[in-house]
């Protein structure tokens, strides 16, 4: 991975580093770093993780049960990039990745973002999160629960 991408990636891992040491949430870390990067939640919590979509990606297809439904790179790139762009994420798969990224599924959403989805669909996306945070560094292949 390289570019301009990449470099956001490595200053928002070293950022968080040091928010984490101060005690912040990733719920924080997100919002600091939003003030920054006008991106979308979703992507702004793979940032505040200091997560790769390499990692992401592994880490979503490792805890997925069912096995079934893989997320490839160019899928989550899809979904972070939803509704300007892209596609919209499915619950379950919003629900996937709140849980590598330690916090509330609707916290990956905008409000306009959630207000697309079903009463059900946004009651499901309200739930509290598992709390596995995985966490990058510039040096990891994978990720680690920390």
């Amino acid at each position: 991975m390289s570019g301009k991408g990449y470099q956001t990636l490595l200053e928002c891992r070293r950022r968080g580093f040091l928010l984490r040491a101060h005690g912040f949430t990733v719920d924080q870390i997100a919002i600091v770093l939003s003030l920054d990067h006008p991106v979308s939640p979703l992507r702004l919590y793979r940032y505040a993780a200091g997560l790769t979509a390499t990692q992401t990606v592994t880490a979503f297809n490792t805890l997925d049960s069912s096995g079934a439904a893989s997320l490839r790179e160019s899928r989550l790139y899809d979904y972070e990039l939803w509704p300007e762009a892209g596609r919209r994420p499915p619950v379950w798969a919003l629900r996937l990745l709140a849980r590598i990224y330690g916090t509330a599924p609707g916290q990956l959403l905008s409000g306009e973002a959630l207000a697309g989805y079903s009463g059900r669909d946004r009651d499901a996306l309200r739930a509290a999160p598992g709390r596995e945070v995985l966490t990058g560094s510039a040096d990891q292949d994978l990720p680690v629960f920390s």
